[in-house]
């Protein structure tokens, strides 16, 4: 898989570098989430914790992949700017458990 940053745009508000990015991975399965992350962070020179990668769409049939990614300064960063469950999909905080919503049962109607 080779992964390219088609273009860089720099969020000062929320200390990022957002980032467009094509992956090519001819006769290979799409690549794994944590896979562009490693790939992303070697062509930015960061360490991979600090990558992000929002989401990637493949091209049926033609080895391509295009994405949004988001490198944040610091891990801690990235960390307490996204929701646990994108957190959670690139490996980098426990899935919270969902909770439990209890239902009270209507009584039936009464016949006469």
């Amino acid at each position: 898989m080779k992964v390219e940053i088609d273009s860089k745009k720099e969020n000062v508000l929320h200390k990022r570098t957002e980032v467009q990015f094509t992956a090519e991975h001819n006769g290979e399965a799409t690549p794994k989430r944590n896979d562009l992350r490693a790939g992303i962070a070697d062509k930015m020179g960061v360490a991979k914790d600090r990558v992000i990668v929002d989401h990637t769409n493949s091209e049926f049939g033609m080895g391509k992949s295009h994405g949004y990614a988001k490198v944040y300064e610091t891990a801690e960063l990235a960390k307490k700017s996204e929701k646990n469950y994108i957190l959670a999909r690139q490996g980098l905080a426990e899935k919270k458990a969902k909770k439990v919503k209890l239902v009270k049962a209507k009584a039936a109607p009464k016949i006469k």
